[in-house]
């Protein structure tokens, strides 16, 4: 009896309907850097200064510069610890009085000027920018600069939130419904966004949009990765992610050409409505239909997949089938995660692992934003890096193993944020480049710790200790805003202090863990507990770095595999 690896490996692992499916799904992927980073172009916080009436008339009379302007009419720093004086206080003068002369207005009212009361800018700001942002347009700054910090966390709190509602309908319903569900609703909330009228209305729609866009991610990676032989599962995982490297050097560019955020949101939603064609252009997955026992849809699909192929089909395609694990009749449970001493060990460290690599993935690119010269070109910068850190994975991962490029990415991620504490302002190219490498190494520990999590844990606890230890990546991306622009009040590099911290640990830690390279898939609990002892038979079966409902269908085949042996 014919079972899904078997008819691939004679209708084509990876033919021309694998490869075209692949591309096409690849744009979802492209699709998620906007929602993600977003917040670099949607919510940047320009100089701004306290709009003070008055003010432009006298500057006009008076025939002042910008700079005059400031310096005339602008508090100058003040006492240590203070966080932006000159941004969010202004002095308490009537600028309308005929008594201010040009010279130097505030000479009659003191003979120092740090003399005068200072009071918080009541009438509103003046930003010092071409275009606009979220901030500019609610004025999220000073008292209500923390309002911008929650506006990212609510995508990261909706991504937390749907992978366990996405995932179920994704198992229940399939991935194709799954697909075309959330990629509609991620579209119509991208561009109620764009049309909010208020900021509590943005914030629901940001927190919708997060609460789907994940989900539809995950379906397409899921639908490739059932698509493909064994063979080319993990290489096409690795290529599926760095179609979202694609889609952040496009959102530096957009960015570029529409300054106004929400024409930018709405060029970033409106072109994902044609994702509703996935309905004619994708089938859905035959792994899927097999285990819900709908073989007559799943033999047609196989069937129209050796046509594209230009393959004839098996002669016994019509006795396709699904085989079953029988390690997968126990029954999962979160306590399993932590019931012996080793897989506690796992847990803990995969936790601290994907909490890590989240915070620093996106506090490298928030900080950077906050701190560059020029906010498209160190963007671009850092999101060309992410293209060789994804060959750097396809060359070490096979050679060296996982769990050393793992371990020495997480010690550079952590030594460049160390670095980058040191490097003088004027050196802003040495600094740029210093976070490009620390940006580099992140983006290699955030792909590689997926697929070390799913090989760590036997089979049938493998779905749920992804699912609970990738939680905590949601949850990095929720605090991350908050750590980064509130630290930076402090001091600049006190978020880089942190970064370095946590990333030097995460290395150490990564050490504890046991290399998975040429070592078998466990099966039960035991096989994990003596994960060193078993090889791997040379046809290797490949798990991939995925979350929630598309392990249930690759684990089953990679068990199968192992069985066979």
């Amino acid at each position: 009896m014919p079972t899904m690896d078997t008819v691939l490996e004679q209708v084509g692992e990876f033919g021309c309907f694998q490869k075209q499916t692949f591309l096409t799904l690849c744009l979802l992927s492209v699709a998620l850097a906007p929602i993600y980073v977003g917040i670099v172009f949607l919510a940047f916080t320009p100089d701004h200064r306290c709009l003070s009436p008055g003010v432009a008339e006298l500057s006009r009379r008076c025939g002042w510069s910008l700079a005059e302007e400031l310096n005339f009419t602008v508090p100058g720093p003040g006492p240590a610890g203070e966080a932006f004086p000159r941004q969010c206080r202004s002095y308490e003068v009537d600028w309308n009085q005929s008594a201010l002369g040009c010279a130097d207005p505030l000479a009659g009212l003191a003979a120092n000027r740090s003399h005068l009361p200072l009071g918080p800018c009541r009438h509103g700001w003046v930003y010092d920018t071409p275009g606009s942002s979220i901030v500019t347009e609610f004025n999220l700054v000073c008292e209500d600069s923390w309002k911008a910090d929650f506006f990212q966390s609510c995508v990261n709190l909706g991504f937390f939130l749907g992978s366990l509602g996405v995932g179920y309908i994704a198992d229940r319903f399939g991935r194709k419904v799954c697909l075309l569900a959330t990629t509609l609703i991620s579209a119509i909330s991208g561009v109620l966004m764009a049309v909010a009228p208020d900021y509590p209305s943005l914030l629901f729609f940001r927190l919708l949009q997060g609460l789907v866009s994940k989900g539809s991610w995950t379906a397409g990676y899921t639908l490739i990765t059932e698509f493909v032989g064994l063979g080319y599962r993990r290489t096409v995982a690795i290529l599926y992610q760095m179609a979202f490297t694609v889609g952040l050097v496009l959102l530096c560019g957009v960015a570029y050409a529409v300054p106004h955020w929400r024409r930018l949101q709405m060029a970033a939603s409106v072109p994902t409505f044609l994702f509703v064609l996935y309905y004619w252009c994708v089938p859905e997955s035959p792994r899927w239909l097999l285990s819900q026992k709908r073989n007559t849809q799943a033999i047609k699909i196989m069937d129209h997949i050796a046509q594209k192929n230009g393959k004839l089909p098996p002669a016994d395609l019509k006795m396709l089938s699904l085989e079953e694990d029988v390690t997968e009749k126990l029954s999962p449970s979160f306590a399993d995660l932590f019931r012996t001493p080793h897989l506690r060990k796992h847990t803990f460290i995969l936790m601290y692992l994907w909490f890590t690599s989240s915070v620093l993935y996106q506090g490298l690119i928030m900080h950077m934003g906050a701190t560059g010269r020029n906010l498209y070109l160190d963007f671009l910068y850092s999101a060309l890096v992410e293209f060789p850190a994804a060959f750097v994975i396809l060359i070490t991962i096979d050679r060296v193993g996982r769990l050393y490029p793992l371990a020495v990415s997480n010690l550079v991620a952590g030594v460049a944020c160390f670095a980058m504490i040191f490097i003088s302002h004027d050196l802003h190219w040495l600094s740029t480049v210093v976070a490009c490498v620390g940006r580099m190494a992140i983006t290699i520990v955030f792909q590689m710790v997926c697929l070390v999590n799913a090989e760590l844990y036997p089979t049938f606890v493998r779905n749920l200790g992804v699912m609970v230890c990738s939680s905590l990546c949601d949850l990095g991306g929720i605090i991350t805003p908050f750590l980064v622009f509130r630290l930076m009040e402090v001091w600049q590099g006190l978020p880089l202090i942190l970064f370095a911290a946590l990333s030097l640990v995460a290395g150490g830690m990564t050490l504890l863990l046991p290399e998975t390279k040429g070592v078998a898939l466990p099966e039960t609990i035991e096989d994990a507990e003596n994960f060193r002892g078993k090889a791997k038979p040379k046809e290797k079966k490949i798990y991939l770095p995925i979350q929630t409902s598309e392990l249930q269908a690759l684990e089953r085949d990679a068990s199968l595999g192992t069985e066979g042996h």
